[in-house]
């Protein structure tokens, strides 16, 4: 049987996840955010990451959605650039709730 992380997503597929994003030089940091970070999630919740790097740009976000498509995770990924959000709400949550699974050296 597979070992969950915290956040109730198998170790492997946050590994996988993450190993996915790091390939991309501009990602300097993933955040966990959203129910799965606040540890109100259920088992079908999505995973919510926020990325942060200077020069993120759209077609960042686009091809590393194209790679996540495909990994046999069974629930959703929605991905963010943290630096494009202009929700203020959705900013304040993630500086508050959010994870840092990921930060580069």
């Amino acid at each position: 049987m597979s070992d969950k992380s915290e956040y109730g997503l198998l170790v492997e597929d946050l590994e996988l996840i993450i190993s996915i994003l790091e390939k991309n030089d501009r990602i300097k940091e993933i955040v966990l955010f959203g129910s799965r970070a606040k540890g109100n999630y259920s088992d079908g919740s999505d995973i919510d990451l926020a990325l942060k790097g200077d020069n993120l740009e759209l077609r960042d976000l686009t091809n590393v959605k194209i790679d996540l498509d495909g990994l046999l995770i069974p629930n959703k990924i929605d991905l963010v650039i943290f630096n494009r959000i202009t929700e203020k709400a959705l900013i304040e949550h993630i500086q508050r709730v959010g994870i840092v699974l990921y930060k580069r050296v």
